[in-house]
């Protein structure tokens, strides 16, 4: 599971998941409900790639925005069934959540301390998501897109067993390799399973990184929190 991360600067967008980024989301941490940057097929049906700011959390447009703190994480056991996510799955609408780190909490000390998770190979992470549209809720009452990171079973991961509460069930996001990126965003519902893998422990890097607490400055502008 995922609840906080770090999105990908500008750059590292245009490098690493050729598309040109937004102007919005990148950079700073982002918790359900702000704003950040994804990867998905352009919708002019030309097969490119574009990158758009969208809401942390999905969001149909049949729901209040509010349900954005609660549909970050979709479980792939069941995405194709509920609510709030099935249409999105069966449209195949298929996204890549560029991620500089992740977040998560580690209790092997008897309390939460927060955990960053990155690449060990100097990469930034391609985090598989699927997205939605509504026609409203977006900056300045714009149309807004959403999106949930998928999650999978993570009790025999090495590394990511190591997260979340002692009794809870152990869960990790779908990282995809970056020779898989074409594929998943072109793959139909069957297809999306056989991405549903482990990450190889060994290609990622955690350190403790608990939160510091900070004097309250301005929001910045282009990681908008719209809740």
């Amino acid at each position: 599971m995922c609840a906080n991360y770090i999105p990908s600067r500008s750059d590292r967008i245009q490098q690493q998941f050729g598309a040109a980024p937004p102007r919005y989301g990148t950079g700073k941490e982002a918790f359900p409900g702000y704003l950040a940057p994804i990867v998905r097929l352009a919708e002019d049906g030309s097969g490119e790639r574009e990158c758009v700011p969208a809401c942390f959390g999905l969001v149909p447009a049949w729901a209040d925005m509010k349900l954005s703190r609660h549909t970050y994480n979709a479980r792939t056991e069941t995405v194709g069934a509920k609510p709030s996510y099935r249409t999105a799955y069966r449209k195949r609408q298929f996204c890549i959540i560029p991620a500089e780190a992740i977040f998560e909490p580690n209790y092997e000390s008897g309390h939460a301390v927060r955990w960053k998770i990155s690449s060990a190979e100097g990469l930034d992470l391609g985090i598989a998501g699927i997205w939605d549209w509504r026609p409203n809720g977006g900056p300045d009452d714009q149309p807004l897109v959403s999106f949930s990171m998928l999650t999978i079973n993570a009790d025999e991961h090495p590394l990511m067993q190591r997260f979340h509460k002692p009794d809870d069930e152990k869960r990790m996001v779908v990282i995809l390799q970056p020779d898989q990126y074409a594929d998943w965003l072109q793959a139909d519902t069957e297809e999306a399973r056989t991405f549903f893998a482990a990450y190889p422990a060994e290609k990622l890097h955690a350190v403790p990184a608990p939160k510091v607490a900070m004097r309250k400055a301005k929001p910045r502008q282009d990681n908008l929190p719209l809740l």
